[in-house]
């Protein structure tokens, strides 16, 4: 359901247009007013689709001294709007708490990139009143609103218990209270044939999730978000597993709209891993493709500290899974871009 099919010749990755060449001028940082930081790899589930591929047996997450930079970070520049934290469960990994605390009190947005069924573990339910308590901003997986879909992507009995975990946020306010924000992101199911499919209209698909769950649970939220599969982490051993890796870059490639790239998220964030490594965002993360200067630096939060600007990137490191985030409508961690 959902989808809008196309099928794609597959050609070499090779023969695909460079991105850089596609967009015909550098893809210029602007100021960072975003900082997403991967909390790491711990969580309560696998899901299939993960592209920092995370999950109960992972051990990487935060050190105190990066967690200590990066509080430096928040407290040091005030461009900083949006604290952005995602894993993993964010909430599993050390310095949740205290990222949470210090930005909310540096007046800044806090979104945490919530999976819903770790409020359930032993040891976080506690979560909701405190997301509440500090007005954090919650943006929760649900891949679809049917639980078959669900469970299939994330792991049995997932569907129900983000369900239950929906209605805690509501009884406190989340989806209703100007200051409680619950929003959802919506996947596509992972391709098994080259029929390819774009995520469908946001706005549309987002009034079929509000009627659905409205009325089959009650449950109320403020937006969908729209997020395409990136061929990164799981999601790109899948396809390789399928063989259908290249076919689905080419699928991508050819629905490449210039309209996404104003919109484009790595353009104001910086995306830093838990060891403190600067990345333009979350996918070039996980593929190790790092930030660099115009002199070709890598950089680290310590050296963002000890120059004293944000703003050392000028031009944002692309790769041929860029082309997920401008195929279509667009994709970011905020759903469509146009």
């Amino acid at each position: 359901m959902f989808f809008v099919g196309s099928r794609t010749l597959c050609k070499s990755i090779t023969d695909m247009i460079n991105f850089q060449e596609r967009l015909k001028y550098p893809l210029n940082k602007r100021k960072i007013t975003v900082l997403q930081v991967n909390l790491g790899k711990r969580c309560n589930l696998a899901c299939s689709h993960c592209h920092v591929e995370a999950g109960p047996k992972r051990i990487e997450e935060l050190s105190s001294s990066i967690c200590d930079s990066i509080i430096e970070l928040i407290e040091r520049f005030p461009q900083i709007t949006i604290v952005d934290l995602t894993g993993g469960a964010p909430e599993m990994n050390y310095g949740f708490q205290q990222i949470v605390e210090v930005a909310r009190k540096n007046g800044k947005q806090v979104i945490v990139r919530s999976n819903l069924t770790i409020y359930f573990e032993k040891g976080f339910a506690y979560l909701p009143e405190y997301f509440a308590q500090h007005q954090v901003r919650v943006v929760a997986s649900l891949p679809c609103y049917l639980a078959d879909n669900v469970d299939k992507m994330r792991g049995k009995g997932v569907f129900d218990a983000s369900i239950r975990a929906i209605q805690w946020l509501n009884e406190l306010g989340y989806g209703t209270v100007p200051d409680l924000i619950l929003d959802l992101v919506y996947n596509p199911q992972l391709p098994t044939t080259d029929s390819f499919s774009l995520t469908p209209d946001q706005h549309k698909l987002e009034n079929a999730y509000k009627n659905f769950l409205k009325d089959n649970f009650n449950i109320v939220f403020n937006n969908l978000f729209t997020i395409t599969n990136l061929p990164v982490g799981r999601t790109k051993l899948d396809l390789e597993r399928k063989k259908l890796y290249k076919s689905y870059l080419n699928f991508l490639e050819s629905h490449f709209n210039m309209e996404t790239v104003e919109n484009l998220m790595c353009r104001d964030e910086i995306s830093i891993d838990y060891q403190g490594n600067i990345y333009d965002c979350d996918f070039n993360q996980m593929m190790n493709l790092p930030a660099k200067t115009s002199d070709g630096e890598t950089l680290t939060v310590s050296k963002l500290l000890a120059a004293g600007n944000l703003d050392l990137i000028r031009e944002v490191q692309t790769a041929p899974y860029c082309y997920g985030c401008t195929a279509g409508s667009g994709s970011s961690c905020g759903g469509a871009l146009v």
